[in-house]
């Protein structure tokens, strides 16, 4: 720990595109934060893979090297930015059990570990700031850790992902099917070459296992999430939701009933009054209902090195403060343990389209296994037209889009999964949540 009055000594594990910008705002800024901090801080080392790769003018090239551990060693706060799930455990806990506070931006991380992290941090009386991890420049984690511990959250919905909020963007915009609008993002830097994690939803997965485990203080991890991507989406769902008066976002959605805790993510259709439905592009937006606060909404740029890296450097002066005050922080306690809720109590309208051979007939024949199952419609749609042809059948493929009165999820995909072994259907459904 360093002794009064010493500069406050930072170690950067990483030097990629977020820790080579956090690298940046310390040097450039390095007076200003030292007058807001009230003691000098200083960058005493910068891990890497390969400290020949890195060139950038404000980096000092003594403070590279590949000696991970010994940056971990000989720092008063160390900044995790190296991702993943592995050795980025491992220094992590070594920092904190050597005294010395953490800052990530490791999202699997805290969603995987978060409970082992917070409580090391508690044992050796050190902090574990990581606001960058859910919303990157958004301000979400720190008004969950303080501003409203003093109330009840209800609820969160969040836009967490920015990749794929810029390809269902685009799609609504341009009317864009889903194939080209990712080689879009990815021709612009919004998408990486391996998309999975972000248009399977998991990485906005882990963001909400944080969220939830922070709302509701209790522990959610990474396998309690359950999670649905945007592959599926087509330029028909688009067109059939704006016709509506809608709109498709990918949701990380996190709430908590007499049933449990739940987190999971998924598409949906939300009007266009509703305040998520106006965050374009890789914009990300957190909306908050609180018991007695109401409604909040937190928005802003959820990714990018220098965004991201504001975040960082927000939470290395926040420690940093600390330190000077000789104090730390709240420590995040999981003092409930909540069940996590069982899908089948998980109830919502649905917009449903099957692909069906337009015989007379089918109509009745899909509406009689909903009733049969219980599944209340309240609208079709038969406007959609496929440009596809289904191999042995020689009329026209038709789109039916069904919408539903509120059921269990369970129920309505049992029913969905029945309808598509009548002869008159083809192809795969489409099922996607529609937001109250």
């Amino acid at each position: 720990m360093a002794e009064q009055n010493a500069p406050i000594r930072v170690g950067l594990l990483g030097a990629g595109t977020v820790g080579s910008q956090t690298a940046r705002l310390l040097v450039e800024q390095k007076d200003e934060l030292a007058q807001r901090i009230g003691r000098p801080i200083e960058l005493s080392g910068i891990a890497c893979l390969d400290p020949e790769e890195v060139d950038f003018p404000w980096i000092d090239k003594s403070l590279l090297t590949s000696d991970t551990m010994s940056v971990v060693k000989n720092a008063d706060i160390v900044v995790e930015l190296i991702g993943g799930t592995g050795v980025a455990r491992t220094f992590v806990l070594e920092a904190m059990n050597n005294g010395a506070s953490v800052v990530t931006a490791n999202k699997a991380l805290l969603a995987k570990y978060g409970p082992e992290l917070y409580k090391a941090a508690e044992d050796n009386d050190v902090d574990i700031y990581f606001e960058a991890a859910v919303g990157g420049a958004i301000p979400i984690v720190r008004p969950l850790r303080e501003s409203l511990v003093g109330d009840q959250v209800k609820d969160m919905l969040g836009i967490v992902n920015g990749t794929t909020n810029y390809i269902l963007d685009e799609m609504t915009t341009k009317g864009l099917d889903f194939d080209i609008a990712l080689k879009d993002a990815q021709a612009k830097g919004y998408a990486e070459a391996d998309p999975t994690g972000d248009i399977e939803g998991h990485d906005a997965a882990n963001k909400a296992a944080i969220m939830a485990t922070l709302g509701f203080h209790t522990n959610v991890g990474i396998d309690d999430v359950t999670v649905e991507g945007i592959t599926h989406i087509t330029a028909d769902d688009i067109a059939a939701a704006t016709a509506e008066g809608k709109v498709v976002k990918l949701l990380a959605v996190v709430s908590k009933d007499e049933h449990g805790v739940s987190a999971r993510v998924y598409p949906a259709l939300i009007r266009n009054e509703h305040p998520l439905a106006s965050v374009r592009g890789s914009f990300n937006a957190v909306f908050v209902r609180a018991e007695y606060a109401d409604d909040l909404m937190f928005y802003g740029r959820g990714a990018g090195g220098a965004p991201t890296a504001s975040a960082v450097v927000g939470d290395i002066v926040t420690v940093a403060r600390h330190i000077a005050s000789g104090c730390t922080g709240p420590a995040i306690r999981m003092y409930n343990d909540y069940p996590i809720a069982p899908l089948s109590t998980s109830k919502a309208a649905f917009a449903v389209r099957f692909l069906i051979h337009d015989n007379p007939g089918v109509l009745a024949q899909i509406s009689a296994v909903f009733a049969k199952n219980g599944v209340s419609i309240n609208g079709v749609n038969q406007d959609l037209k496929p440009t596809l042809k289904d191999p042995g059948y020689d009329g026209e493929i038709q789109q039916l889009r069904l919408v539903t009165h509120m059921t269990d999820e369970t129920t309505l995909r049992a029913t969905v999964a029945e309808v598509c072994e009548l002869d008159c259907v083809t192809g795969e459904p489409s099922i996607i949540r529609v937001l109250d």
